[in-house]
Parts: structure tokens; sequence; C-alpha cells
């Protein structure tokens, strides 16, 4: 069967809110989440520096401030707790199933600035190919020390063309950067489905579209059906959708429509 990628943004495409907010931030002395992203705001405004970097830093400094060992257990024990928008847990099932019926095999993919250590813990893990995620590098004792992967809105777009040349390692630097011709690509960007919800995604929801794949802008409150109205205003997207998985939903008959119209345009070629 013809191989299908649905790359997913994790916090506010898949859950509400940020991962981090689901008990870490509390547990590391900030139990109003929103004090803790100003002050990795101010630290990376008055340093000039990345505001995901500076985020993943804070994260272990003031765990560590607080008595807190930062270790890939605690924080898949953390990912365990986070929640999800309606329909998430059973959709991954029941858009395979609606795959094959059709031809095709659907593989899922997370692109996110999130940790992917928490993401690891959570009840869906098992459902992605790969999970491309920040994460960090741990010392003899298994206590996070330092960043190891930092993505960015603009490393998403090297980790859609590292799922298209069916790349897994973050450290490789070369075959991503090796001309791959269209036909021999693991799976080609006019067979992606990129879903997003936020600042660092725009980038790659314009690249999947410019390829001839699909954008869905994810949304759950008005600011961001605003943002998602307006880039689709703007043909920076294919659709705009509220963030419900369930079965019937919108969100739904739209990738059951996507993955309709790549199984007709492939049909000849089978």
């Amino acid at each position: 069967m013809v191989k299908v990628a649905l790359v997913y943004d994790f916090d506010g495409t898949l859950a509400p809110g940020d991962m981090q907010e689901y008990g870490y931030l509390e547990a590391i002395g900030y139990p109003v989440a929103k004090e803790f992203w100003e002050h990795c705001a101010q630290i990376a405004e008055k340093n000039d520096a990345g505001g995901i970097l500076t985020s993943q830093c804070e994260l272990l400094h003031e765990a560590l401030r607080h008595g807190v060992h930062p270790t890939r257990e605690l924080f898949r024990h953390y990912g365990s707790m986070v929640r999800f928008f309606p329909g998430v847990e059973q959709w991954f099932e029941q858009i395979n199933g609606y795959g094959r019926s059709i031809g095709l095999e659907v593989q899922h993919f997370i692109n996110s600035s999130g940790i992917k250590e928490m993401i690891e813990g959570t009840s869906i893990a098992k459902e992605f190919e790969h999970i491309y995620a920040c994460s960090y590098l741990y010392d003899d004792l298994g206590v996070a020390y330092w960043p190891a992967v930092s993505i960015d809105y603009s490393s998403k777009v090297q980790y859609l063309t590292k799922i298209s040349k069916g790349i897994r390692e973050c450290s490789d630097s070369v075959r991503v950067n090796q001309y791959m011709p269209h036909e021999e690509r693991a799976i080609p960007m006019d067979r992606m489905i990129y879903f997003g919800d936020g600042q660092t995604d725009i980038p790659s929801m314009c690249m999947v579209k410019e390829h001839h794949g699909h954008s869905i802008a994810i949304y759950n409150n008005q600011a961001k059906e605003e943002l998602a109205r307006q880039l689709q205003a703007e043909g920076r997207v294919n659709y705009a959708c509220v963030a419900d998985y369930t079965l019937g939903s919108h969100l739904q008959l739209v990738v059951k429509h996507i993955l309709d119209g790549i199984a007709l345009r492939i049909t000849p070629t089978l």
C-alpha cells in the first residue's frame, strides 16, 4: 500500500495548553503556568535568545533549584497526565482503518516544540511512527543537564524533510541535505497532511501546502480561530478546523476527503 504521513504538532493541536502544565510546572515552583512562560520570555528578550531553547534550559534550572531531579522517568510521568482533545485517543485506529479501506497505509508523526520524553509518556505515544521533539542529554545518574535537541519554527521544516526522506535520526545532517528524487522518497510531501495550531507551525504548514500536500490549522478558542481563518484566507493552509477528532467531526470528514483524493490520484500507478 502507498504510505501517507499525518504530521502533528502536539501542544494546542492534540492536547489543550502546553504539556508542561500538566503537573510539571507546579512541581518546579510555578503553580501558575503563565508566570513560568513570562519568566522565560523575559530571559530570551534580555539575552536575544531563542524562546524554545531558553524554556528548555529553565525547565531544568528551576527544577534543580526546587530540589526536583528531571529524569526521563519524571518527564514521562508528567507526560502520562496529559489529556487530549475529544476523540484523539480513538482517532488513530479510525483513520488507519479508513486508509486501509482505500489502499493507503497511514503513518503518524509528531513534529513538536514540546518535550519528547513527555510525549513518550502519553497514552498515544505508541501510535506514532516517530516523534521529533525537543529532548535532553542525561548524566550518568540519569538526570537531564542540557538540551540535546531544540525544535523551533524553522527546524520543524527540517524534520518534515526527514520524514519525507525516511530519516529518523536527529543527528543526521548529511542525508537530509542530499538530493533525493520525488519517486524515491519514503513519503513525498504531496502525500502529507500537517496539523498545527500556532506560530511555530506556520512555515511547516506553508511548506507542505506549497508541495501539494495539505495543511490544517487547528483551533479551540477564539484567538486561535482568528489565526486559523487568517491563514486560510491568506492561502497558507488548506483548512481551518475545530479541535474535535471524534468520529463524524468536521476534522475527520476533511481528513477522509483528503485521503480519498490521494488514493484517487495514485490509483493509476498502483
